[in-house]
């Protein structure tokens, strides 16, 4: 049995000697990992002890393979030799090469290694391709490989753009790749289509796990087609570079699927992920959202708005300083400053704009001023809505100037709408939008999408590039859960303003002209017990006098007694 074991490896090291550097001896020994055709695997990675990866038995229909290694947030290095160079390696959390096959080979060898000293839980998994299918990345002119499947991801608070090279036609074993640039005809890479995919993770779950059970759909072209949301075609004469609103901890996998439509086939690039943080970072990291001061801001926003949900119209000032604080609380948050200061400068600004509203009221009592501002921040809320579903999407609103007068537009028609109905309109803003301070605070606690409703909106007052962004959004069994929160929160508190106003006027008097009256009649009605009131800066100094006295030591009184006659 030795020398049969030792016949086989001379056999098959002959055979590695005529094929070429690409095919290695296959053995189960400590750093060399089997690989099969479609099948993941799972494994540890060490900077210190990189791994061999062997695939065997590879079928003479296939023409080019796609071996690609993921990992959560380590890099990881594949490459085509032990020597790492920029045109025959790839670094990343998700990258891949393609290998080109030769005529009679049967076997292929990858090198994988750890960047980080610590160990990286990784996942790879070789795929194979026929001469008719496209080449991901067969005409890449940007990047360093030559033939580059990757996507390539960047982020920021505001979008996520990614990346890739144009492909190239399928070509047989032994025979030269067709031209990328010579002719445009329908004989050429030109006719090629790329479909663009978005798949959510589960919200609220970072954990390496279930990241590496869902990108297993999101590589193979079937699974990525039933599985993901189609976001966008592209034809070869766009740009191969893609935006989204970005997503802070929500994890998300994109793809790429070319198409070649006068064969009917395709192929996929190699996904890439992201959760729009930083899993290393010291400050500011994935799990930021979950600070004790944001919690504790947003639980007492949230606590104002449900006292305006219910106790709105009948506490009208009150109301007046939430629709301040609402109006300023989201634009406040997007500002590039610490944190804490942050959040310190949202409650002054709301405030401030709170004051001045109920100090407008209480002056000159302009009621179609003031129930103007507060619809607005209705039609704000409503306008916002209706952006966030699949319209806002349409090609047509990513012009700005068409989508800010539409947006306008809706936002001014709701409180015109209502301008006959004024506590109807009180009554609804105090339900609709002190319900929705609940979905904000709940935000800072776990992540929801709801809260994307108005934060889309206000991304794109502030970025002028947000226009070009898809954003799309999961809705979960979360979302579902908050939305009908909600709901009922609104519908609940609208109800119990409307009974409880029933019969009662619809506003207050003006308090500016109250005011006046009530000192006119205090000083001709001398009758009246606040007649002989003294003025307000009498009593300030008669006050204060006695405080004086209460501070300074009493003076001795000499003799007590009566003298004696």
């Amino acid at each position: 049995m030795e020398l049969l074991r030792l016949l086989v490896l001379a056999v098959l090291a002959l055979e590695q000697g005529v094929a070429g550097p690409t095919e290695t001896v296959g053995n189960s020994s400590e750093g060399l990992l089997e690989f099969s055709l479609g099948k993941f695997r799972y494994f540890k990675l060490n900077k210190p002890f990189p791994e061999e990866a062997v695939l065997r038995d590879i079928s003479s229909n296939a023409t080019f393979l796609i071996f690609q290694i993921h990992s959560q947030y380590q890099n990881t290095t594949v490459s085509f030799s032990k020597t790492l160079l920029p045109s025959t390696s790839g670094t990343g959390t998700d990258k891949g090469l393609v290998f080109i096959l030769r005529p009679e080979q049967s076997m292929c060898t990858w090198y994988l290694e750890a960047v980080d000293a610590e160990p990286v839980q990784s996942m790879a998994v070789p795929l194979s391709y026929s001469e008719r299918d496209p080449v991901p990345g067969g005409c890449n002119l940007e990047f360093d490989l030559d033939i580059d499947p990757n996507i390539y991801l960047e982020y920021n608070f505001f979008e996520i753009s990614i990346k890739f090279a144009p492909a190239n036609l399928g070509y047989a074993r032994g025979t030269d790749p067709p031209p990328c640039d010579v002719g445009m005809s329908q004989d050429s890479r030109w006719r090629l289509r790329y479909d663009v995919y978005q798949y959510f993770l589960p919200e609220n779950d970072l954990t390496e796990q279930v990241l590496l059970k869902h990108l297993q759909r999101m590589v193979e072209v079937p699974q990525v087609k039933a599985r993901a949301i189609k976001v966008v075609t592209l034809t070869a004469n766009d740009k191969t570079s893609i935006y989204f609103s970005s997503l802070p901890v929500q994890g998300v996998i994109y793809n790429v699927i070319v198409w070649d439509p006068l064969l009917n086939t395709s192929a996929a690039y190699v996904p890439v992920h992201t959760y729009a943080c930083s899993f290393k970072a010291m400050e500011g990291d994935c799990s930021s959202l979950g600070r004790v001061s944001t919690k504790v801001f947003f639980t007492v926003f949230a606590l104002l708005g449900l006292f305006i949900c219910f106790f709105g119209h009948r506490f009208w000032k009150t109301g007046f300083i939430f629709m301040g604080f609402f109006f300023y609380i989201l634009i406040t948050r997007l500002t590039p400053i610490k944190y804490d200061v942050r959040l310190i400068l949202t409650a002054i600004a709301g405030s401030v704009g709170g004051i001045f509203l109920v100090a407008t009221w209480w002056r000159f009592g302009i009621l179609m001023l003031c129930m103007l501002c507060v619809g607005l921040v209705l039609g704000f809320l409503i306008s916002s809505v209706i952006f966030f579903t699949l319209l806002g999407n349409v090609k047509v609103f990513r012009d700005d100037v068409v989508f800010w007068i539409t947006f306008s537009c809706i936002a001014i028609i709701i409180p015109l709408v209502f301008m006959g109905c004024l506590r109807i309109l009180n009554i609804l803003t105090c339900g609709i939008i002190g319900s929705y301070s609940v979905v904000l605070a709940v935000d800072s606690y776990l992540y929801t999408s709801l809260s994307y409703i108005t934060l889309n909106v206000l991304k794109r007052a502030l970025n002028t590039d947000f226009h070009r962004a898809f954003t799309n959004v999961p809705f979960q069994t979360t979302d579902f859960i908050i939305l009908a929160v909600w709901g009922m929160l609104a519908v609940s508190g609208i109800t119990l303003q409307i009974r409880r106003e029933r019969g009662q006027p619809f506003f207050p008097p003006h308090p500016y002209k109250l005011w006046k009256r009530e000192r006119e009649r205090r000083v001709t009605n001398i009758l009246d017990p606040s007649y002989h009131i003294p003025p307000l800066r009498e009593r300030l100094y008669g006050r204060l006098a006695q405080i004086k006295e209460f501070f300074q030591e009493e003076q001795s009184a000499g003799e007590r007694t009566p003298l004696l006659l």
